[in-house]
């Protein structure tokens, strides 16, 4: 009587184990969708950048701006300004006007950088879909530089009143001392500038500075984006420093040729003030063209070379550098996170099996 129950009750507890549970291969979470990087990542780049080639944008806004203003006899040549400069004003002069270029990067590179890559998301979503059901990782040239373009057109206009204040401040000592701006930084500057000549000044130049915009954002961040993909194809090339770097070397050398006009013209009309020589953008290109020829157009390439092309490396790779910190902020190395979300979910499963 006694051993009955006991052998139904152990029959019933062996087929009501979970036997079956232990076999089961857990099911495995679906794969997360990346998250976009925070949108300021390009401007603190470029601001660091700033702070290392700064010198050199300073010596290419004054050569661009030497026969446009009424100052003593022309200095000719990059290293020569540079001594000149340094004989002058010392090493700060070297510096002159360093806050109004991170008010720039804070605006202008900040704009453009974010734009591009939330352009960039929405153009590979809309993407259509590859036969194997998945879509397409890389965009055409075409629709890349119509995202860059775009991004560019915004931070022109969003930066376009440091741009102002930028070139008036490297460029002060070149004006007679009566005719000097005499800003002691981009914020006092501002001020000055919106209460002696309104607030139509912070868009003096407009028109020459987005064409800039638009120019460099299609020859610096679309071609880096298709240099990095060619390099990484040719297979010398693995995903890292050296690939970053060469990728934004020749995207700076592009970029350098292709914005060297529009660069040349923006300074010459944002260095004029409200009573100076302030033509139009055409009248100033005529003249230009009539008193020094078309080569004036690429006045200041060796600096504008030997400084943006530094410049473009110091910012890619510093942008990566970030981008590899957030990663790995959010998930221990990239896809770190991803592989612990899915340890966790096999060790949970692992655990309620048990």
């Amino acid at each position: 009587m006694s051993q009955a129950p006991s052998s139904s009750s152990g029959l019933a507890a062996s087929s009501a184990s979970p036997i079956p549970s232990r076999t089961m291969a857990p099911t495995p979470s679906p794969p997360r969708a990346p998250q976009p990087y925070p949108f300021y990542l390009g401007g603190v780049a470029a601001s660091i950048a700033a702070c290392f080639t700064h010198p050199l944008d300073m010596v290419k806004t004054r050569m661009q701006n030497t026969n446009s203003s009424s100052s003593s006899a022309p200095r000719q040549g990059m290293l020569r300004f540079l001594a000149h400069t340094l004989k002058d004003e010392g090493p700060r002069g070297l510096y002159v006007g360093l806050s109004a270029s991170l008010c720039r990067q804070m605006s202008y590179s900040l704009v453009r950088f974010g734009a591009y890559d939330a352009l960039k998301a929405q153009a590979l979503a809309s993407q259509p879909t590859l036969p194997d059901g998945s879509k397409a990782k890389v965009l055409p040239a075409w629709k890349m530089g119509l995202c860059a373009s775009a991004a560019g057109a915004v931070g022109g206009v969003a930066g376009n009143w440091a741009d102002v204040l930028l070139v008036r401040m490297t460029s002060d000592v070149l004006k007679p001392p009566q005719e000097r701006f005499g800003y002691r930084n981009a914020i006092s500057g501002l001020f000055s500038m919106v209460s002696h000549e309104g607030p139509g000044s912070l868009f003096r130049g407009l028109a020459p500075n987005v064409t800039r915009a638009v120019l460099m954002n299609a020859s610096q961040l679309a071609t880096y984006d298709l240099f990095k993909s060619a390099l990484l194809g040719s297979g010398y090339y693995t995903e890292g420093t050296w690939l970053h770097f060469s990728a934004s070397f020749l995207a700076g050398t592009v970029a350098t040729t292709i914005c060297s006009p529009a660069d040349v013209i923006k300074a010459r009309v944002m260095a004029a003030g409200k009573g100076g020589n302030s033509e139009g953008i055409v009248k100033t290109i005529k003249t230009a063209l009539v008193k020094e020829g078309p080569g004036f157009l690429f006045r200041g390439w060796t600096p504008a070379w030997v400084r943006l092309s530094p410049n473009t490396i110091l910012i890619f790779v510093t942008l990566e550098k970030l981008k590899g910190g957030v990663d790995w902020m959010r998930g221990q190395g990239g896809a770190g996170g991803v592989v612990e979300e899915a340890k966790m979910t096999v060790k949970g499963e692992t655990r309620r099996s048990s």
